[in-house]
């Protein structure tokens, strides 16, 4: 490398932490390198298959010379037409699933382009915490403020929301939520997104909910779309995606609903950055949306018994576990006194002697440091496999603090 020539990042570089969960995966990669048997827990990447009939219609469609060309950008007609009825059927939402509906590669592409549409320097984003990383860096690159409000009771929460709108000058763009949560599996109700959109219309902010795992809820539960409730759609837009409901993370289709002037923002500025989604992606998307509700259901069943054998484990182990509701982890705090170490360092150990991958709270703000997430995604006896190692993991760190080789209190990897 020529030592006179330097590259020269962008300002905003400097404002993304390292991507814990990149520190993760390289460790895993370079152990299966290496022939190890690594169980991931880290990442929400389903090893399940899509249900069969969106495959084949991909492999149909996928042959046709005509599905070659360049995609209609904002998503093909059918297929927005698809996901209106679909609202309409789950949630009583009427969309005209023209300028209502724009269809995205992945909901975190969407996030983060329509960030770029509403925000930029000066402007002030308020997100849950801990928080999943787009949903506070979507708003960084963008240029905005974020100031991140720790999850709660549904009260308290909304109480600080109020608090901050009242104090702020100038006050908040833009509330970012994302229920079902990612990583807490918290479920809010109706009647929280109803005093959301009172506050939005007091204050003057917009609303997005991310709602990747609208129909992955446990024990009768069911997750309300924001949408849903009178004057949502006045003031905000949902994401959402086909990755969780019908495995189809891979295949990077996902779709925004909501307010028409903020899908218009949305479908301009991505039509200078992308051409859109494979059309014969777009089709399979329609099958499962217009036939595949059944594989949902016994998706979800799958999750809840891999939940359950998680759980379970962790609590005969001695853990303190809070069983999630909804989505596809368990988030659950480290127990003394191996919290000490942190969860970055805790996660790499786990990763180092007992092969498993699991992902750091901090990966979601420091709020999360003390806790790891845990994914549904291994078979309930690779998950059962995955407890007995780290439970052998860790009382080999016990030998060792013993023998005092070991130092809890060392955070750093």
């Amino acid at each position: 490398m020529d030592p006179q020539f330097s590259v020269r990042f962008a300002e905003r570089m400097n404002q993304l932490p390292p991507y814990l969960f990149g520190l993760i995966n390289k460790m895993k990669m370079e152990k299966r390198w290496r022939g190890d048997d690594v169980i991931d827990l880290g990442m929400g990447n389903p090893l399940d298959p899509a249900p069969t009939p969106v495959t084949e219609k991909l492999c149909e469609v996928a042959i046709d010379p005509k599905s070659h060309r360049y995609p209609v950008a904002g998503g093909m007609k059918n297929l927005k037409r698809e996901i209106a009825l679909y609202y309409k059927r789950n949630y009583d939402v009427n969309l005209n699933g023209e300028n209502d509906v724009i269809c995205t590669i992945g909901s975190k592409e969407g996030i983060s382009h329509l960030s770029l549409a509403l925000l930029g320097p000066g402007d002030t984003v308020l997100v849950p915490a801990p928080a999943f990383p787009i949903h506070v860096y979507a708003a960084v690159i963008a240029g905005a403020n974020v100031l991140r409000i720790p999850l709660s009771s549904e009260d308290t929460f909304l109480a600080q929301i109020d608090e901050m709108a009242r104090s702020l000058y100038p006050g908040p763009k833009l509330l970012m939520l994302n229920f079902p949560h990612n990583p807490t599996g918290k479920l809010v109700t109706k009647e929280f997104f109803a005093e959301v959109v009172k506050l939005a219309k007091k204050y003057n902010f917009m609303v997005i909910n991310d709602f990747a795992y609208a129909k992955v809820t446990y024990d009768g539960c069911v997750a309300p779309s924001f949408l849903e409730v009178p004057g949502g759609i006045d003031v905000g837009v949902e994401f959402s995606s086909f990755s969780k409901s019908y495995n189809m993370a891979g295949w990077r289709l996902g779709y925004c609903v909501g307010n028409q002037n903020i899908i218009e923002g949305l479908a301009k500025i991505k039509g200078y950055y992308d051409y859109g989604i494979f059309s014969a992606i777009q089709v399979a998307g329609i099958v499962a949306m217009r036939d595949c509700d059944d594989s949902i259901t016994e998706q979800v069943e799958v999750y809840q018994k891999r939940r359950d054998v998680l759980c379970d484990g962790l609590v005969r182990m001695g853990w303190e576990v809070d069983v999630p509701k909804s989505g596809m982890f368990v988030w659950v705090k480290i127990p003394e006194p191996y919290d000490r170490m942190g969860s970055v360092r805790f996660s790499v150990e786990i990763m180092d002697r007992a092969n498993v991958a699991v992902s750091p709270g901090a990966g979601f703000g420091e709020e999360g440091d003390g806790y790891i997430r845990l994914a549904l995604v291994e078979n309930e006896h690779r998950t059962t496999q995955a407890l007995k190692q780290i439970r052998r993991a860790l009382k080999d760190i016990d030998q060792e603090v013993e023998a005092g080789t070991f130092d809890l209190d060392q955070r750093e990897v």
